[in-house]
């Protein structure tokens, strides 16, 4: 088949959608994937062809970083301006949309999912996160107000009316993306924010089922294939050389987006480090975080490391609780403190701690002291390492890549 893969946002939104067109590609196929510019070589250098699509955000912009990063208003922001410019996204996706026989979209990828209705294409929809199915029976843990989750005891009829009021709110973000509908004589359909971003056909969740298991009220055709993991690179010989000349580090990351906005994360992380007289390293991305010029011998800052070598070398990681980041952690089976910034991090970071392989600290209590007693009580208490292992383990047998594949060919 020729299949055109969709998607927009940071690394956590490329990464899976990268790792399943090259496991297509190896399969026979033809595979595409349009999204931001700026990404061009990265789904080229995969095997992959690239096709430009608005909005091309940059991570280098730290005053958007910082905009789309509230814990508030951030996915309503996201959201918005996406939908703002759908006009645009669609005008780039439909040449080559028209090419393909088969569209896999993002959940935020409104064109794609008109486009593919307008052509009549066969469409497979893809989720990164449970937070997309917003499921009444297993409620999210919601970025402007994580307190929620204490009400969950009053059962789904509250979950309910919570959620329809969130959707009704979501959809006045979308009213761009419902007017161009209306233009191309579409049906105005579900909330393309919600049941609207399902396929009718298959609806792939792209994460372990250790995070979310299947629902009565997720789309009857999900199937749930694990992470899809790609591979980024090797380390470099500076930390390689750090890693060999002691024991496990702490590893400190805010993944590729949070990391643009990460405020003080950096300087109450080094703090926390010194009191606990452990190695870490701290990717620090290509933001200057205030850091001092030279470093104590044991802790190491580099601005990007590929996770999968990295984390599975790490005595504890502590990171922002994006998707991207939270699977390469869980795989790597150490031990985590999350400390979400925004979007569906709060709701990762709950599900992690579920399993009794992390600790959750709001991005607004970090300090050098609640960091240092989370990170000793990580590597301290036995428990955490425990629970990490079992999760690791079982998520390296997943095979997410290989059964979402398995999904599409079926497709054909």
């Amino acid at each position: 088949m020729r299949i055109l893969l969709t998607t927009f946002g940071s690394y956590g939104d490329l990464f899976p959608y990268l790792a399943l067109g090259a496991e297509l590609r190896r399969r026979g196929h033809e595979v595409t994937l349009a999204t931001s510019a700026g990404y061009q070589a990265k789904v080229e250098a995969a095997g992959l062809g690239f096709h430009a699509v608005r909005p091309d955000a940059s991570l280098d912009d730290r005053e958007m970083l910082a905009y789309v990063m509230d814990a508030r208003r951030g996915s309503e922001r996201v959201v918005r301006y996406v939908a703002s410019i759908v006009r645009e996204s669609y005008e780039d996706t439909f040449e080559a949309a028209n090419w393909a026989d088969l569209i896999v979209t993002h959940p935020i990828t409104f064109a794609s999912v008109i486009a593919a209705q307008q052509l009549r294409k066969r469409w497979v929809s893809s989720v990164l996160a449970p937070i997309s199915f917003l499921s009444i029976y297993d409620p999210p843990v919601v970025a402007p107000a994580p307190w929620m989750r204490r009400l969950n005891f009053l059962g789904p009829k509250f979950a309910r009316a919570w959620i329809n009021i969130g959707k009704q709110q979501g959809l006045n973000w979308v009213r761009p993306v419902l007017a161009l509908r209306a233009e191309l004589g579409l049906e105005p359909g579900a909330n393309p924010l919600f049941e609207g971003q399902h396929s009718p056909s298959l609806v792939m969740a792209l994460f372990s089922r250790l995070l979310a298991a299947p629902q009565p009220d997720w789309p009857g055709h999900t199937v749930v294939t694990g992470f899809c993991f790609f591979g980024d690179g090797t380390l470099s010989a500076e930390l390689e050389k750090f890693l060999e000349a002691g024991p496990p580090p702490v590893v400190f990351t805010l993944g590729s987006s949070a990391v643009g906005t990460a405020g003080d994360f950096y300087r109450h992380s080094l703090d926390a480090i010194q009191r606990l007289g452990q190695r870490a390293v701290l990717l620090t991305g290509s933001h200057p975080q205030g850091l001092p010029e030279v470093l104590p011998d044991h802790i190491l800052e580099v601005p990007y490391a590929p996770h999968e070598k990295l984390f599975a070398r790490a005595a504890a990681i502590v990171h922002q609780g994006g998707i991207g980041t939270t699977a390469q952690a869980l795989r790597a089976g150490r031990p985590m403190l999350i400390v979400p910034f925004a979007h569906d991090q709060f709701d990762n970071a709950e599900r992690v701690r579920r399993l009794g392989a992390a600790e959750v600290l709001p991005r607004s209590r970090y300090s050098p002291q609640r960091a240092e007693k989370r990170v000793r009580d990580l590597i301290t208490r036995s428990c955490y390492a425990q629970a990490a292992a079992q999760v690791g383990e079982k998520v390296r047998c997943e095979e997410g890549t290989s059964v979402a594949a398995d999904a599409i060919d079926r497709m054909g």
